[in-house]
């Protein structure tokens, strides 16, 4: 298969300058990535680099903590799909999912996606954060919201993807939904295992390592 096509080319570190992001979508163009997935202060610099492509803007709301208020989570929302983008990976609310507060973990996903169908979204649930019980149910919510992926890690927590929390995530959620692997994938080797456990979608940084086989 060609890797490329499913992954999105990530650069979501803060001291990221205009010039970085503008070789990001250069290496995204050239090498045929799905997306590139920058903070949503660049999402209108990286719509323009890529308009008239088939590459993607993908950005992140709730970015890396989850722990705004769904106001907020849905203003951000609204502000990146104004400013271009395609799809958005929004971080659960954490503390409400292990507090067994779902209808707070529900509704912070659901009002996200009420913004329309126009758009890709991701649900981030920082599987290094949960236990498996805690996981299953987080993919089961975000399935019940009407998300299209459930994606295991913002890869700035305690640990990344691994292919047991792909595999697991895999079988907590409905058919035609799908699971982005990222945190920690590096390699062609981490990549294939993700993708073989489950994943449709990876994300990361080490993009160009990975297609070169590195």
């Amino acid at each position: 298969m060609n890797l490329a096509k499913v992954i999105d080319h990530t650069l979501l570190k803060p001291t990221a300058t205009r010039a970085d992001i503008e070789k990001l979508c250069r290496e995204a163009l050239e090498h045929g990535f799905f997306s590139v997935c920058i903070n949503p202060c660049w999402v209108s610099t990286a719509h323009e680099l890529l308009k008239g492509s088939d590459v993607k803007t993908c950005t992140v709301i709730g970015f890396p903590l989850g722990a705004n208020t769904t106001e907020a989570k849905v203003f951000e929302a609204q502000n990146a799909l104004s400013n271009g983008a395609d799809e958005l990976d929004m971080v659960i609310n954490i503390g409400a999912l292990k507090g067994k507060d779902y209808q707070t973990v529900l509704q912070d996903i659901r009002q996200i996606r009420a913004l329309g169908d126009g758009f890709i979204l991701k649900v981030i649930i920082e599987t290094s954060e949960l236990t498996d019980e805690e996981k299953v149910k987080a993919c089961q919510l975000a399935a019940e919201a009407g998300a299209d992926f459930v994606k295991t890690s913002t890869g700035f927590s305690s640990g990344g993807a691994t292919a047991h929390d792909v595999a697991l995530m895999k079988k907590s959620i409905p058919a035609g939904m799908q699971v982005k692997a990222s945190g920690g994938v590096r390699t062609r080797e981490d990549a294939q295992a993700m993708l073989a456990a489950g994943a449709t979608r990876l994300g990361a940084s080490s993009s160009i390592k990975i297609i070169e086989g590195k």
